[in-house]
Protein backbone atom coordinates (compact mmCIF):
# COMPACT_ATOMS: atom_id res chain seq x y z
CA UNK A 1 0.00 0.00 0.00
CA UNK A 2 1.19 3.61 -0.77
CA UNK A 3 -0.45 6.70 0.38
CA UNK A 4 -0.13 8.98 -1.41
CA UNK A 5 1.26 12.84 -0.74
CA UNK A 6 -1.43 13.95 1.84
CA UNK A 7 -1.24 16.89 4.49
CA UNK A 8 -1.78 15.61 7.98
CA UNK A 9 -5.11 14.88 7.92
CA UNK A 10 -8.04 14.38 10.67
CA UNK A 11 -11.36 12.42 10.66
CA UNK A 12 -14.25 12.67 13.02
CA UNK A 13 -16.06 9.70 11.88
CA UNK A 14 -19.57 10.72 13.32
CA UNK A 15 -19.57 13.57 10.47
CA UNK A 16 -18.82 11.22 7.91
CA UNK A 17 -22.32 9.98 6.18
CA UNK A 18 -23.51 6.61 6.40
CA UNK A 19 -24.29 4.31 3.56
CA UNK A 20 -26.19 1.39 4.18
CA UNK A 21 -25.53 -2.19 2.20
CA UNK A 22 -27.56 -4.95 2.43
CA UNK A 23 -26.59 -8.01 3.58
CA UNK A 24 -28.07 -11.36 2.78
CA UNK A 25 -29.65 -10.96 5.97
CA UNK A 26 -28.97 -7.84 8.20
CA UNK A 27 -26.99 -4.78 6.72
CA UNK A 28 -24.04 -2.81 6.91
CA UNK A 29 -23.49 0.92 7.68
CA UNK A 30 -20.46 2.16 5.79
CA UNK A 31 -18.79 5.74 6.49
CA UNK A 32 -15.99 5.51 3.62
CA UNK A 33 -13.53 8.43 3.01
CA UNK A 34 -11.34 8.09 -0.20
CA UNK A 35 -7.36 8.75 -0.10
CA UNK A 36 -5.97 7.59 -3.81
CA UNK A 37 -6.53 4.34 -4.28
CA UNK A 38 -7.26 3.59 -0.64
CA UNK A 39 -10.49 2.72 1.26
CA UNK A 40 -10.72 3.78 4.45
CA UNK A 41 -14.10 3.04 6.70
CA UNK A 42 -15.46 2.57 9.88
CA UNK A 43 -18.65 -0.65 9.29
CA UNK A 44 -21.37 -1.58 11.37
CA UNK A 45 -22.92 -4.77 11.02
CA UNK A 46 -26.79 -5.01 12.47
CA UNK A 47 -27.35 -8.20 14.53
CA UNK A 48 -27.75 -11.12 12.25
CA UNK A 49 -25.78 -9.69 8.81
CA UNK A 50 -24.50 -12.02 6.74
CA UNK A 51 -22.49 -10.55 3.64
CA UNK A 52 -24.08 -11.35 0.14
CA UNK A 53 -21.15 -12.25 -1.72
CA UNK A 54 -17.41 -13.50 -1.22
CA UNK A 55 -14.68 -11.14 -1.49
CA UNK A 56 -11.32 -11.30 -2.67
CA UNK A 57 -10.65 -7.60 -2.23
CA UNK A 58 -7.01 -7.21 0.39
CA UNK A 59 -8.20 -5.65 3.92
CA UNK A 60 -6.72 -4.79 7.23
CA UNK A 61 -9.59 -5.20 9.22
CA UNK A 62 -10.08 -4.16 12.78
CA UNK A 63 -12.74 -5.11 15.27
CA UNK A 64 -13.93 -2.01 17.48
CA UNK A 65 -16.99 -3.22 19.18
CA UNK A 66 -18.75 -6.34 18.80
CA UNK A 67 -18.05 -10.14 17.51
CA UNK A 68 -17.22 -11.01 14.00
CA UNK A 69 -16.99 -14.29 12.20
CA UNK A 70 -14.69 -14.66 9.13
CA UNK A 71 -15.62 -16.72 6.97
CA UNK A 72 -13.28 -18.60 4.27
CA UNK A 73 -14.89 -20.45 1.04
CA UNK A 74 -12.91 -23.48 1.95
CA UNK A 75 -15.22 -23.92 5.14
CA UNK A 76 -12.37 -21.81 7.85
CA UNK A 77 -13.81 -19.72 10.19
CA UNK A 78 -12.32 -17.38 12.65
CA UNK A 79 -14.57 -15.67 15.72
CA UNK A 80 -13.24 -12.09 16.24
CA UNK A 81 -13.43 -9.86 18.98
CA UNK A 82 -12.22 -6.68 19.95
CA UNK A 83 -8.98 -5.56 19.66
CA UNK A 84 -8.70 -8.19 17.31
CA UNK A 85 -7.84 -7.47 13.50
CA UNK A 86 -7.07 -9.93 10.36
CA UNK A 87 -4.82 -8.98 7.19
CA UNK A 88 -5.01 -10.80 3.77
CA UNK A 89 -4.09 -9.51 0.22
CA UNK A 90 -5.92 -9.25 -2.60
CA UNK A 91 -6.32 -12.53 -4.17
CA UNK A 92 -4.56 -13.57 -0.62
CA UNK A 93 -6.40 -16.71 0.66
CA UNK A 94 -9.74 -18.18 -0.28
CA UNK A 95 -12.39 -15.73 -0.83
CA UNK A 96 -13.96 -14.46 2.57
CA UNK A 97 -16.96 -13.06 4.06
CA UNK A 98 -18.39 -12.10 6.93
CA UNK A 99 -20.85 -12.10 9.34
CA UNK A 100 -22.31 -11.85 12.98
CA UNK A 101 -24.94 -12.98 15.04
CA UNK A 102 -24.95 -9.55 17.62
CA UNK A 103 -23.55 -6.96 15.51
CA UNK A 104 -19.91 -5.94 14.82
CA UNK A 105 -18.70 -2.15 14.32
CA UNK A 106 -14.91 -2.50 12.32
CA UNK A 107 -12.54 0.13 10.93
CA UNK A 108 -11.37 -1.75 7.90
CA UNK A 109 -8.14 0.21 5.31
CA UNK A 110 -8.33 -1.93 1.70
Amino acid sequence: MKIPTLPFTLTDWDTVPGEIHPGETGQAIWRTINVGDIRIRVVEYSAGYLADHWCDRGHILYVMEGELTSELRDGRSFVMKPGMSYQVSDFGDEPHRSQTKVGAKLFIVD
